[in-house]
Formats: structure tokens, sequence, C-alpha cells
């Protein structure tokens, strides 16, 4: 009998999925028709930290456990992104996921370090571990677990920017209409924008629309803006058409740097965030090394 009695009380230590195990206070962060997200601020550990030349101490690694629930279409939408219908053919039998992230807020990464994904009786139905490292930007699902993350070590507004109004998230650095009323504008995310030396690391949106107003193509692009030599390159980024869906962006430039010339849009861009940087050079350098 104390054989069995003991058997039960490590099953009940060393399987009982963390939500029960720890009693966790999930903090909720956002909900939509197919997901809510939430994670755990007393679980936000500093792995690795650098002390900078003037003394300071600066977090470059992060780990905090996060929770993710799921509606039926949330559900078949997960379980079609990691390819895995064979495992887990039915959506109804995938509830909810916890996942361990570790973040890196200098180039603003994020890699899932652990995944368990679970039924609605707390039954780990799938695991995955050592997922890729990915920047996160507007597009990313995991936006918001990055940004409290960030906020639960810095507090420095991560959240609060990423929920601001787009006049304020984003600043129109230029539009040009051409002689057949082609329109393009180009803005820039303010969220993403940090400084390295002189480069500017930054993503941004470029509409092109015709004169009824259609949309013809849409760039997202992730750019290295040197703003003393007046060059930029593009990093990476996709691009959508009607008829091609998004793809990923080709640079016609493999990568090089180009001069932006005095006479072309790009150039008030050029201004527009040459005037940030100055108006705004705590935000801009939050987590810097330098």
């Amino acid at each position: 009998m104390k054989k069995i009695i003991l058997a039960l009380l490590f099953a009940m230590i060393f399987f009982v999925p963390l939500e029960t195990c720890a009693a966790v206070d999930w903090f909720w962060l956002d909900s939509n028709d197919k997901y809510s997200k939430y994670f755990d601020p007393d679980s936000v550990t500093i792995k690795k930290k650098v002390v900078t030349s003037d003394g300071r101490e600066i977090a470059i690694e992060i780990e905090a456990w996060t929770k993710t629930t799921y509606s039926y279409d949330g559900a078949a939408e997960t379980i079609k992104n990691y390819g895995i219908a064979n495992i887990l053919p039915d959506p109804k039998n995938l509830s909810y996921s916890l996942a361990l992230l570790r973040v890196n807020p200098q180039n603003r990464t994020l890699q899932y370090v652990r995944e368990d994904f679970y039924n609605e009786k707390d039954q780990v139905v799938w695991s995955k571990e050592e997922g890729r490292i990915k920047e996160i930007n507007t597009r990313s699902f995991d936006e918001e677990f990055y940004c409290a993350i960030v906020d639960e070590v810095f507090q420095l507004g991560e959240r609060d920017r990423k929920r601001a109004p787009t006049e304020e998230r984003w600043i129109d650095l230029w539009a040009d209409t051409n002689n057949e009323g082609v329109t393009t504008t180009l803005s820039a995310d303010t969220t993403t924008m940090r400084l390295k030396g002189s480069n500017l690391i930054l993503w941004e949106w470029q509409v092109t629309k015709d004169s009824s107003g259609k949309t013809l193509e849409i760039r997202f692009m992730k750019k290295a803006v040197n703003l003393t030599q007046g060059t930029e390159v593009i990093k990476d980024g996709q691009t959508w058409t009607p008829t091609n869906s998004w793809q990923e962006l080709k640079d016609e430039y493999d990568g090089s740097y180009r001069m932006i010339k005095s006479d072309e849009p790009d150039y008030k861009g050029l201004v527009r965030l040459r005037a940030y940087v100055k108006n705004n050079s705590r935000w801009v350098t939050r987590y810097s090394l330098d």
C-alpha cells in the first residue's frame, strides 16, 4: 500500500501540467476569435546580461512562460501551420498550449524554447523544442508576448507603443503620385526602430494604389538606414499583389547599400527619420549596448 501511495504522489508531482502545478496566475494580453494570449510575469527571468563600458547592466537574453488558448478555428489554423494534422486530425483535441520563450531585446527576436500542446483534459498531445529564432514585427503572432516580456524587465513602454493608435505608432515618411495617378506611400513602424551606430533598423510599410484607389502592391520591408551617410539597404521583407498574394521580397540591389538621392521620394523619408531619431533618442537606443 505504501508503495502505491508513493507512486501516486510521484505522479502528482511530476506530471501535473504547469498551469495547475505552479498555480500560475496568468496575465491576459490579448484575444480575438481564434486565440487568447497570456503570460506569467513571475516566470520572467534574465538569463544573460552584459556590463557596458559605462557600467550599466543590460539584459540580452530573457525567458518567460506564456499560454495560448484556442477556439476551434484557432486550433485548426495552428495544426495546419505546424503540419501536425497526422498527429492531431481533430482540432477539438487542441485546447491550449504552454510555451517557454527566449527573447533578445537588442535584435528584437524571440525563440520558442519549448512548446507543449494540451487537450481539454490537461493532457499533453504534442510537444516541440528549439523553434527557430525570428524577428518580431507588426505581422508577428508573438508580438504581444515579446512586448510584455521585455516590459517586465525594462519598463520602457513597449506594450504601450505597440497598442498606440496608428498615427502614434507609425510615422508617414513620404507620398508620391506619378503622371498616371498612381500613388505610393511609405510609413515607418516606430515600435521596431533601434539605432546601432549610425544605422537605424526598422520595418516599413509601402502601399501603391492606382488612380481609382485600388491597391496594386504592398511592400513590408526591414531596412537599415545609415543616417549619417544617407544610404539604405533592405534586409528582409515580403511583397503583396492581388495576383500572387504574399511573396518574399527580392532586393534589386542584392543586399548592398544604395545612396538615397536628394531628388527622389526616399530622401524626404531620410530627413523625417533623422528628425525622429534626434527627437526620440531615448526610445531608439532603449536597449542599446553602446
